[in-house]
């Protein structure tokens, strides 16, 4: 028997996948389940639609669309021509989608939102409805034929939009090989199986969620896709009708799960692995979860958008190490540094630094940035600055003490304090704005100054229309003007300290 090379493009994962169980479930939506020999086929027919519509390698395609198996048909039709995927948050619309419209420049954007769809053609854009594509997808008669121009393994795969340290998003570009790093080896340390379930309540725009996709690729498990943040009994319902083995959780979504299960129990589950990203665990959460689930493994991983997994704990170590997010990924390294860059000894905090074939190719089109988060590399690799602040121990665990900028994590989501403060400042009535992140149990809070009578109230509602609602902060105060640094700049600890004094309006 003839041993086919590995992949190297990340359509090829896929067509290993239909040869290796064709008749898998691949992908479960609301729509329809799927399997890898129909998942594979239907994004061949999607890439030669593309390609009729003119798009070639180095184009961009957007997605803005609910979850559904026709997402994960267009991201795998799109790398097979070399078009660089953007899967954006359904959340995602009016000014926000113009500035990622005239960042990334698309050929293209697939939507099942009429507002978004006109949106784009405002801004010169060619849309196409989500239905459209589903039909043709689905379409066992339709065409598909040779890719005119296959991509590279160093071409761009894939942009994700992120918060940062401007007002607003950047794109994380990455590569074929780095993604397929990146997947091969999480997989090599969470062990994902051919009869795994994994079910998802994650956005696909969030790498955590897209790469459950890649995940149940490389290891033939069925994926089913969930609503983002999911809350409430349907995330319980949903977990045993689809015999989920496998939940990939932010903390939001598994304190919703151990309070379901303290009035439920088990009721049952079949999961056997949890795992956490996005922001720290809490350890009163994983008790009830393992007093309800018994066997459940869970691994707490430290990752990035630019570079995917930093870090994973072994099954269950966080019992032995708490407060660790464990090793760096197989062929990586993680490590700290001191303010010029010196690498500090393990027990000193310092800023945490990625290096290895998983790091990002880059910001789109920001070179300051890219100087900044990459200020020197060793060999082929180059070192990430991450932002966040931790410590190793001797035998090389990560801990994670937090991050000294302006990005916070908001139910796993990274979220910008600049960000919001310029959204918060498009609005005609707010005159000024000011973020404090959140602060052990106390959320993020927004401070404005406005011009008429605009309520506390008003503000948050008129959010709304100018960011997602997720990023959109729970308190807000109005305040008759915002105190200042004697340079100028807003005192964030008068803030906190008025915050205090008075009551503030939870929207």
């Amino acid at each position: 028997m003839t041993t086919q090379p590995p992949a190297v493009l990340l359509p090829e994962l896929l067509d290993e996948a239909a040869v290796r169980w064709p008749d898998r479930p691949a992908v479960t939506g609301h729509d329809r389940t799927i399997t890898y020999l129909e998942l594979a086929a239907a994004s061949r027919r999607v890439a030669y639609w593309l390609g009729e519509l003119g798009l070639r390698r180095g184009h961009r395609l957007l997605v803005s669309a609910q979850a559904s198996t026709t997402v994960p048909v267009l991201v795998y039709a799109a790398s097979r021509l070399g078009v660089a995927f953007s899967l954006l948050h359904e959340q995602v619309q009016g000014e926000h989608l113009e500035h990622v419209l005239n960042d990334s420049e698309p050929m293209l954007i697939v939507s099942d939102s009429v507002l978004n769809q006109a949106t784009a053609g405002q801004q010169g854009v060619r849309a196409e409805d989500l239905a459209t594509v589903t039909a043709r997808a689905f379409d066992t008669e339709g065409k598909d034929g040779p890719i005119p121009t296959a991509p590279l393994s160093v071409d761009p795969v894939c942009l994700i939009y992120t918060s940062g340290t401007t007002s607003l998003p950047k794109a994380v570009v990455s590569t074929h090989q780095q993604m397929l790093f990146a997947v091969r080896a999480i997989q090599q340390e969470l062990g994902y199986r051919p009869d795994d379930v994994v079910y998802s309540p994650l956005p696909l725009s969030f790498d955590y969620g897209l790469y459950q996709l890649f995940l149940g690729t490389c290891s033939g498990a069925h994926v089913w896709l969930g609503r983002p943040a999911e809350a409430g009994p349907p995330l319980l319902t949903n977990l045993l009708r689809s015999r989920a083995t496998v939940l990939p959780a932010v903390p939001a979504v598994a304190d919703t799960l151990a309070r379901l299960l303290r009035r439920a129990g088990d009721r049952k589950l079949s999961l056997r692995m949890l795992t956490n990203t996005g922001a720290a665990m809490p350890q009163d959460t994983l008790a009830v979860l393992r007093a309800s689930l018994p066997g459940l493994d869970v691994h707490l991983m430290f990752g990035l958008t630019e570079c995917k997994r930093a870090t994973i704990m072994p099954a269950n170590g966080d019992l032995a190490r708490p407060g660790s997010s464990g090793l760096a990924l197989p062929g990586t390294e993680v490590f700290v540094v001191d303010a010029k860059g010196g690498r500090l000894p393990a027990g000193e905090i310092g800023e945490i630094v990625v290096r290895g074939p998983n790091v990002m190719s880059g910001y789109w089109r920001h070179s300051e940035l890219n100087a900044h988060r990459f200020p020197k590399a060793e060999g082929l690799f180059p070192e990430l600055r991450t932002g966040d602040y931790g410590r190793l121990d001797e035998e090389g665990y990560l801990y994670v003490e937090g991050r000294r900028d302006d990005v916070y994590k908001e139910n796993g989501f990274r979220v910008s304090v600049i960000e919001v403060e310029a959204a918060a400042r498009r609005l005609p009535a707010v005159s000024s704005a000011a973020v404090l992140a959140p602060d052990g149990s106390t959320p993020a809070r927004l401070f404005v100054t406005v011009t008429d009578e605009l309520s506390a109230a008003d503000v948050l509602r008129a959010m709304r229309r100018v960011i997602e609602e997720y990023k959109i902060p729970r308190t807000c105060l109005v305040l008759p003007e915002l105190p200042l640094t004697g340079n100028g700049k807003t005192d964030r600890k008068a803030l906190a300290a008025l915050a205090n004094q008075v009551n503030h309006v939870q929207g």
